[in-house]
């Protein structure tokens, strides 16, 4: 097992990287694109359609979207000249639903334990969810491929924070009814680790986030917060479906979904902030 955990996880890096580095902007969108669709593939599944026509059918539908967004905004996802009037122009329609969503709905959603429609009504959450994740993607790599990097890179240093001050102090469980392994010694763990690493990137920032500290430290707390309510709402999306795993088209690691899961709450948030603070 965890031999096939290392070979999928160096696969995947690899492809990755070559992808983010080195693919032209239409490039990087269509890979991005053919991530998003299996996403999709997989809320399929989470919303418990078992016709599995029917969940190629969501994949195939948000490709689709995706690709007409491209199409008609291709100045907002960074084809040709950069024109950063037109990013917001388009961002703005997704990453502001996406941040009442994840900020206001979800909590009470996971406090609710409501079930996820299997009807119209979860293809649209699962559009809330996928749709802003993958044009902040597309969008924040305009920056450049190592500042998406260290943008992505505060939600795996999050989770590498919680897993080891997890095994090592944690003692009272975060959410057990959700997910048993999470303890708040892990968050908090992992929020000092994020708070050094940003801190450290300061002078990388935008100079309204590098010159005020406490603005700074209110951003990575909340980037922090809503990585794990990221993590935990997927968590009981599982549970709820009867699931270990959003698929298994990653050997030893799940699904995309399982991936990207943090993701998905913390980029649209990120992207809002970046596009509306000066560089």
């Amino acid at each position: 097992m965890l031999k096939t955990r290392v070979i999928t996880a160096v696969f995947l890096f690899t492809i990755f990287f070559l992808a983010l580095f080195y693919l032209p902007p239409a490039g990087w969108a269509t890979f991005v694109t053919l991530v998003a669709a299996v996403a999709a593939w997989e809320w399929g599944a989470l919303m418990k359609l078992r016709n599995n026509s029917s969940r190629i059918f969501i994949g195939i539908a948000l490709a689709l979207i995706c690709g007409v967004v491209s199409a008609l905004y291709p100045a907002a996802i960074g084809i040709g000249a950069a024109q950063p009037d037109a990013a917001w122009g388009l961002g703005r329609w997704f990453y502001i639903p996406a941040a009442a969503f994840w900020l206001l709905v979800v909590p009470l959603w996971m406090s609710r334990r409501w079930p996820l429609p299997n009807s119209l009504s979860g293809l649209l959450i699962g559009g809330l969810l996928i749709l802003p994740a993958w044009l902040a993607l597309i969008q924040l790599r305009q920056a450049g491929a190592l500042a998406l990097l260290a943008i992505m890179a505060v939600v795996w240093l999050a989770d590498i924070g919680a897993y080891v001050f997890g095994r090592t102090f944690g003692k009272h469980k975060l959410a057990p009814s959700i997910s048993p392994g999470k303890t708040w010694e892990g968050v908090i763990g992992g929020g000092l680790v994020v708070l050094v690493y940003g801190f450290v990137l300061s002078s990388k920032l935008p100079s309204a986030l590098s010159a005020s500290d406490g603005l700074l430290l209110l951003v990575l707390i909340l980037l922090v917060a809503i990585s794990v309510v990221g993590d935990l709402f997927e968590s009981m999306l599982k549970r709820q479906a009867g699931l270990k795993d959003s698929s298994n088209v990653l050997p030893g690691h799940g699904g995309v979904l399982d991936r990207i899961d943090s993701l998905t709450s913390t980029l649209p948030l990120v992207a809002l902030v970046w596009l509306r603070m000066p560089p």
